[in-house]
């Protein structure tokens, strides 16, 4: 699991780990604010059409987000295969789920977050709650959001497109077609946000009860014991 670090400096998020966590946050945040715009779009205003192509620009940024959501997400994938130990974390955690001391190590985790427990046992990546989340809400919660983006992005560039060929041809029968694609893509949105929520809460109050750094670490790669 990586437990007790808590003497000794670990290099634990490498360049390419926090590269990809901060665009991605960049991604999110252009994603969710344009994605709930795109849902319930401005007021309409008058004058002429080629002097308001504020939706447009819209919706252009929120394809250009989107695509740089995927390719990124796409990288930490690679980076899983070819980066130290700790990059494959999020992605190993149903693996672990057939071990008896990830769940033993969960319920502790857990009791800790239910300040059920005075202390929580160190860490060098991400801790057993942690990790669950990050499979659970961000993994599936990303790969759901890229095929039901790309799908309903298909639509519109048309049916000899790639991204209709790869993903709007199975998906959009799948899922019930457009309109229920729409929903549960906006659906997904918010799915995505109360991860971030909790996920920053998580990553704070580590920091702050711990002895160990947590968010700093994600800045400069080394996890340390707090003087």
């Amino acid at each position: 699991m990586g437990n007790h670090s808590k003497f000794i400096p670990v290099y634990v998020w490498e360049a390419p780990v926090r590269i990809w966590h901060w665009v991605m946050v960049l991604a999110m945040v252009a994603l969710c604010v344009t994605g709930y715009l795109i849902g319930a779009p401005l007021a309409s205003v008058g004058g002429e059409t080629s002097d308001r192509g504020l939706f447009g620009d819209i919706r252009f940024v929120h394809f250009a987000a989107g695509y740089l959501f995927a390719v990124m997400f796409l990288m930490r994938v690679i980076w899983a295969f070819i980066g130290n130990r700790f990059a494959r974390e999020i992605f190993t955690m149903p693996v672990r789920m057939f071990s008896r001391p990830f769940w033993s190590a969960l319920g502790d985790q857990g009791k800790y977050y239910l300040f059920m427990r005075r202390e929580s046992v160190p860490y060098q990546g991400h801790n057993p709650l942690a990790m669950t989340a990050m499979f659970f809400m961000y993994v599936l919660g990303t790969v759901f959001m890229i095929i039901t983006g790309f799908a309903l992005y298909g639509e519109g560039t048309g049916m000899g497109s790639w991204s209709y060929t790869l993903f709007s041809s199975w998906a959009l029968p799948l899922l019930g077609y457009s309109q229920n694609v729409h929903t549960l893509h906006h659906l997904g949105m918010w799915y995505l946000i109360i991860f971030a929520i909790v996920h920053m809460y998580m990553a704070v109050r580590e920091d702050i009860f711990t002895d160990e750094t947590v968010v700093s670490t994600m800045i400069n790669g080394w996890r340390v014991a707090k003087k």
